[in-house]
């Protein structure tokens, strides 16, 4: 007999394979074209126009699949309330992006005071429904570490830039989808085995609906996601962790978030030092296609990368 979670990942699969070409059918109509900066891989060019905030589409999956199983506890809608609230965050910023014809969106720092207002309203949830500032540290038998005061500022920073880690991944097709779907189904993995089945449901859930959101975001895209499902997954993985104490479990499991955030951190600091670049292009992917490995090849060293992340972060809970 199936368990909730594989119900809800096949479930959510299936609304987001059916729903995945109406609505994009519905964006090209709405004309939601995503604009490619001049700055970015000349290969990248020919997707301008490509419809863009397909994350709708996992997002509205999720969300249904959920209200059909009845999945209610506090971790499920917790981490749903951060995914959504992310997610129109990036609305926002796509939305000016394209009806106001603004290229870059919001502002850098209107995103970041935006990502740090919902990380603390995000923390305070979690601790008035229970939670406590211990965490679980990565080869240690699962040992629980007492953080105290220093908790707040270092979940704060985990969830800001998980969020701005995710959205740097989101830049060539189907990579974000397919990393985040990798990390979790591990995230849910790690839960089960932790025997905590019913918060390794919402895990399910989304990778079902990223999964389903392929058929449209795979190579070559005829949807993008947007910063509306780049913020809204990087909102969805940091609630996880953060509601499972699995906080310090990111920079393994999701250490291709981080790789592609630090070589951007990397590329602009020693750009302004020295003068030099130390990638041919950032974030890392786009380095990898300048070097001339083609887009499909980049994505598919990435997911396996992903994939032997998971598998060393599951070793963790050892």
């Amino acid at each position: 007999m199936l368990s909730n979670d594989k119900i809800n990942l096949i479930l959510a699969f299936v609304i987001s394979f059916i729903l995945s070409p109406i609505i994009v059918t519905r964006l090209k109509k709405l004309n939601i074209g995503q604009s490619i900066r001049e700055e970015g891989p000349e290969s990248h060019l020919v997707k301008s126009g490509t419809p863009t905030m397909g994350g709708i589409i996992f997002m509205i999956s999720t969300v249904l699949t959920l209200l059909i199983m009845r999945n209610h506890d506090s971790f499920t809608i917790i981490c749903t309330m951060s995914m959504i609230l992310f997610g129109v965050l990036g609305y926002a910023d796509d939305y000016i992006k394209i009806v106001m014809d603004r290229n870059l969106g919001l502002r850098a720092y209107q995103k970041l005071i935006g990502q740090i207002l919902l990380a603390i309203i995000l923390v305070f949830v979690y601790i008035k429904n229970g939670g406590d500032t211990y965490l679980y540290i990565p080869f240690t038998s699962m040992k629980l570490v007492n953080f105290g005061i220093l908790y707040y500022p270092l979940i704060i920073f985990v969830i800001v830039g998980t969020v701005n880690s995710v959205n740097l991944t989101d830049g060539l097709d189907g990579l974000a989808t397919g990393v985040s779907a990798i990390v979790l189904i591990a995230f849910s993995a790690i839960l089960y085995g932790m025997g905590n089945v019913n918060n390794s449901v919402f895990g399910a859930t989304l990778t079902g609906a990223l999964l389903g959101f392929l058929r449209v975001n795979r190579y070559p895209a005829k949807v993008f996601m947007g910063d509306t499902g780049s913020l809204a997954l990087g909102g969805a993985v940091a609630a996880i962790a953060i509601m499972s104490k699995l906080s310090l479990f990111l920079p393994i499991l999701g250490g291709v978030y981080f790789a592609e955030t630090l070589s951007v951190i990397i590329q602009v600091s020693s750009f302004k030092l020295t003068g030099k670049r130390v990638f041919k292009m950032a974030p890392l992917h786009h380095h990898f296609e300048a070097k001339g490995l083609s887009e499909p090849k980049v994505i598919t060293r990435f997911y396996i990368a992903s994939v032997i992340l998971a598998i060393i972060a599951i070793l963790g809970i050892i």
